[in-house]
C-alpha cells in the first residue's frame, strides 16, 4: 500500500528481458535508506518487490501481466520514474490509498502552465471512467491527485508547483502514456450495490448495515 507522495525521481540504469517479463533496474538514493529484499516500492505507480539491491540501484522483476496493462513495457535506460517505498502504518496518509495496482494505461491530452498550478488533462479507458467523479481521487504515474474536472473518459487535475517539480511530470508531453489507478472504493462500492441488487437500499437500511 502507498500514499501517492513520490519520495524521489529514480533513473532507469537497466532493463534486462527475462523471457515474457523483464528485470528492470533503477538508480535512487533515497528510497535506498532502510529498503531490504522482498520490500515493495511503486515505479510510476506500479508496485513492484525488490530482488536485488546495489551500491546506487534496486532492481525488481515485472511479469508479462504486469507490463500488458502499465507503462512500464516502454521503459529503456535513462528514462526518469517516480518511486515511492511502502506505506508504513505509523506513517501519514500525505494522499490517499494506492495500491501500486495500476487500472490501465491513460493518454495525456494537454499539460498547460496556469498561474498557480499545472493544469493535466488525459484521457483514461472507458471502463475506468466510471470510478471517477469530480474532487475525487485519483493516481496518474503513482502521484496522489485531485479529480478538478470531469467530462466522460477526459480527466483534469491540477499540480501545484511543488509536486510538478518533485515527478516526472516535469518531463512528460501531449502523447504520452501515463499509468491509472482509480479509488480502489469506488469499485467495491459498486460490487456492494450489484450483489445487493435485491435490497433496497434506503437511509433505514444502510443505518442497520452500519453506515
Amino acid at each position: 500500500m502507498f500514499t501517492g507522495i513520490i519520495e524521489e525521481i529514480g533513473s532507469i540504469k537497466e532493463v534486462i528481458p527475462q523471457g515474457s517479463g523483464k528485470r528492470i533496474q533503477v538508480l535512487a538514493k533515497k528510497v535506498l535508506g532502510e529498503l531490504e529484499i522482498d520490500q515493495s516500492v511503486a515505479v510510476n505507480g506500479v508496485c513492484l518487490t525488490v530482488v536485488e539491491i546495489g551500491k546506487d540501484f534496486f532492481a525488481a522483476d515485472a511479469v508479462a501481466e504486469t507490463l500488458s496493462k502499465s507503462t512500464l513495457i516502454h521503459l529503456k535506460r535513462n528514462d526518469k520514474v517516480n518511486l515511492e517505498r511502502a506505506l508504513r502504518l505509523q506513517d501519514r496518509l500525505g494522499g490517499h490509498l494506492v495500491q501500486g495496482h495500476v487500472d490501465g494505461v491513460g493518454i495525456i491530452q494537454k499539460l498547460s502552465q496556469q498561474q498557480y498550478a499545472n493544469m493535466l488533462a488525459v484521457t483514461i479507458p472507458d471502463e475506468l471512467a466510471r470510478y471517477t467523479i469530480q474532487k475525487g481521487s485519483i493516481a496518474i504515474d503513482g502521484v496522489s491527485l485531485t479529480i478538478a474536472q470531469k467530462q466522460d473518459h477526459l480527466v483534469s487535475v491540477a499540480i501545484i508547483p511543488h509536486t510538478f517539480a518533485q515527478t516526472i511530470f516535469q518531463f512528460r508531453n501531449a502523447g504520452d502514456p501515463v499509468n491509472i489507478e482509480v479509488d480502489f472504493l469506488a469499485k467495491y462500492v459498486e460490487q456492494f450495490v450489484h450483489n445487493s441488487s435485491e435490497t433496497k437500499i434506503t437511509a433505514g437500511w444502510l443505518k442497520e448495515q452500519g453506515y
